[in-house]
């Protein structure tokens, strides 16, 4: 008996032994994966200030923390989610260098999305950036585009698509990094395609393309899928596209989002996807560790954002990638300005910092650029107007790219501040372009300011010529309270004037400020830059049909072509945004800005209330605001009715309802 259990007991570990690779073969591999990443790098070769006494961003610094992080993990990818131009004076190469992607190359970017600045040139400044590109013979990043094609009414479709072609733009890609299979694609959002209005491309739907992508790269053989979008995350759900494209489509493994310039100190996790965003300007380095097994299982193992500052030494390479660069810019775009690089035009004693995105607020900066703009529409244009002559000017918060940080400020910050755009000479920059818009429009410019701004933070505006005043507790388009022109004699440096009301003026300036009331029909010239002109026809859906601006000409005839109203110096140039503002500073020269741009809220000719005060919420009301009130009154007295009508029946309840007989 006990030699039956012994063979017995050698039987069975025998088949123990036998059944172990077919368990360990049955188990799913584990693999580990490292993916280093950017998004919105918008030409940020060289550091800026933080407006904290240190230095953000720069490729140079950017290149030590991508080695250090690649010693660390050999196999590790790098990818980029888009918007990797449009932000320095470097981009001014765009098209005839490509030097974003010649430098990312240069850095060892495996992948990048594209994003809707890359078409701030058009879709032909696309293609010809991808030519430069290509025919460097440089190393440069895939590009990868899936649900955005030129659309087929776009006359150059045939050549942007032979430059895709040229340079290998895909939808998506399989790339093998450490035994490991890995599907790569890259998406464009609802949102950047309408940030793109010149683009010249049509938007595939983001889930069914995704779909098909993760499907394909499955099939290929891909083992873990990224999707490199340019589509945001928001606080709001609703906004988040890029929550909801991990919901909408399985298979999707990490999801890089850029575009809305978020900063995710934690991975968004829904579902099985991992959403990651490391801040725009090349601010971070984002670097994400999963581990995870072919049957879906993920763990996160490392997720960490590195800042790219003054801390980090500098990679000689791309330093000196970097200087060719700025020569090239010194020797083509600054040269018909006059101007260097690294210029200095004037000094500041203290930070203008970028306006905070949802707050309504003055803006010193926002102000500087308003007041650069009627400068230079009174010192630079050809045929520049009587200086009396009313004149309003406008720039909105999404323009203002940079800060300006108290020191020394040269060309390139000025330009860095209006870096958006293309003008009509095909040069980067958005040219200033003077319409005109009567009385009542420009009443209802600021309650564009007033209302819009909390549905769309980057229309917020800040002017120059008109003082206004609104409530944030009052009635949409029925909050501005006052609203009226004025003179402000500063803006003139180079000749004695005669103020409005007769008494001398200073040479060099004067601050003095003269009001005058708005004459709702009247014509008034107002001067922006290009692409704000161009969002005033879209005033009338963003507000739901309840305020109208129609820019019009001199002769009140509608604007068809806002290239005809671009403004041109005394040698038919075009008065670009970013070179305004830098004349107008070099106008201040070695004495440096005045001390009325010292408030970072502004100097009040926006003034911003937030009372409840009665008085104040039903004063000087519009159709809208009265109709809105004659709404909450009616709302009152029927809810007052209500109550009373309640009770009464209350009552009647109690005691039985009706008359009582006494007897």
């Amino acid at each position: 008996m006990k030699r039956f259990h012994r063979i017995s007991a050698v039987l069975l570990a025998i088949l123990l032994l036998l059944s172990l690779p077919a368990a360990w073969a049955a188990a799913p591999e584990s693999h580990s994966t490292t993916v280093l990443f950017t998004h919105d790098l918008h030409s940020h070769f060289l550091p800026q200030a933080d407006g904290e006494g240190g230095e953000s961003g720069g490729y140079a610094r950017l290149k030590t923390a991508l080695d250090r992080e690649r010693r660390a993990h050999p196999d590790a990818l790098t990818v980029d989610g888009g918007d990797f131009s449009i932000g320095s004076l470097i981009q001014t190469l765009y098209t005839t260098q490509g030097a974003e992607l010649r430098t990312m190359g240069a850095m060892g970017y495996d992948a990048a999305a594209v994003g809707n600045h890359e078409f701030d040139h058009t879709g032909t400044g696309f293609a010809s950036m991808l030519n430069a590109a290509a025919d460097s013979g440089d190393p440069v990043p895939a590009l990868l585009m899936a649900n955005y094609k030129p659309a087929n009414d776009n006359p150059d479709k045939l050549d942007i698509q032979r430059s895709m072609a040229a340079y290998g733009v895909q939808d998506y890609m399989l790339l093998e990094r450490g035994g490991v299979t890995y599907g790569l694609f890259g998406l464009m959002g609802v949102d950047s395609h309408a940030c793109a209005p010149s683009s010249g491309f049509t938007l595939g739907d983001m889930a069914s393309n995704a779909q098909r992508c993760v499907d394909a790269l499955k099939a290929e053989g891909a083992q873990f899928i990224i999707c490199l979008s340019h589509s945001g995350t928001s606080e709001k759900r609703k906004l988040s596209e890029d929550e909801r494209l991990a919901e909408a489509v399985s298979g999707i493994d990490l999801i890089v989002s850029g575009h809305t310039h978020s900063t995710l100190t934690e991975p968004i996790v829904v579902g099985d996807t991992y959403i990651v965003s490391a801040g725009p300007y090349c601010q971070n380095l984002g670097s994400i560790t999963l581990t995870w097994t072919e049957g879906g299982d993920k763990t996160l193992a490392d997720y960490h954002l590195t800042p790219i500052d003054e801390t980090l030494p500098e990679d000689r390479e791309i330093g000196l990638l970097v200087d060719q660069w700025k020569r090239l810019v010194g020797g083509t775009y600054l040269g018909r300005y006059g101007l260097t690089y690294d210029q200095v035009l004037t000094r500041t004693d203290f930070d203008l910092p970028t306006p905070e995105s949802g707050v309504q607020s003055g803006s010193a900066l926002g102000e500087l650029v308003a007041d650069s703009f009627l400068w230079a529409a009174r010192n630079l244009e050809a045929d520049a107007p009587d200086l009396f002559d009313v004149m309003i000017t406008v720039t909105a918060d999404g323009v203002l790219r940079a800060p300006l940080a108290k020191g020394e400020i040269t060309a390139s910050m000025a330009f860095d501040v209006l870096s958006m755009g293309v003008g009509s000479d095909g040069t980067s920059g958005f040219p200033l372009v003077g319409v005109y818009l009567t009385g009542r429009e420009l009443k209802a410019v600021a309650e564009v300011d007033a209302s819009v701004t909390p549905l769309m933070p980057a229309a917020q505006l800040y002017m120059a010529g008109l003082d206004y005043s609104f409530n944030t507790h009052r009635m949409f388009f029925n909050r501005v309270t006052d609203a009226q022109l004025y003179w402000r004699m500063d803006y003139t440096y180079d000749a004695e004037v005669t103020n409005p009301d007769g008494t001398p003026g200073e040479p060099g300036g004067n601050s003095a400020v003269f009001p005058s009331e708005i004459e709702d029909d009247r014509l008034y010239r107002v001067v922006t830059g290009m692409y704000s002109a161009q969002m005033l026809g879209a005033v009338e859906g963003k507000s739901f049909g309840l305020l109208s601006l129609e820019p019009k000409m001199a002769d009140g005839s509608p604007v068809t072509d806002f290239e005809a109203c671009i403004l041109r110096d005394a040698n038919g140039n075009e008065i670009k945004e970013w070179y305004a503002l830098a004349a107008y500073l070099q106008s201040f020269g070695e004495e440096g800005l005045p001390d009325r741009y010292a408030k970072p809220g502004g100097d009040g000719r926006k003034h911003v209330s937030r009372s409840w005060n009665p008085l104040e919420l039903v004063t000087n009301l519009n159709w809208i605001g009265a109709a809105a009130l004659l709404v909450l009154a009616a709302a009152i007295a029927l809810a007052v009715f209500l109550v009373r009508w309640l009770l009464a029946a209350k009552r009647r309840r109690r005691y039985g309802g009706g008359r009582r007989n006494r007897w």
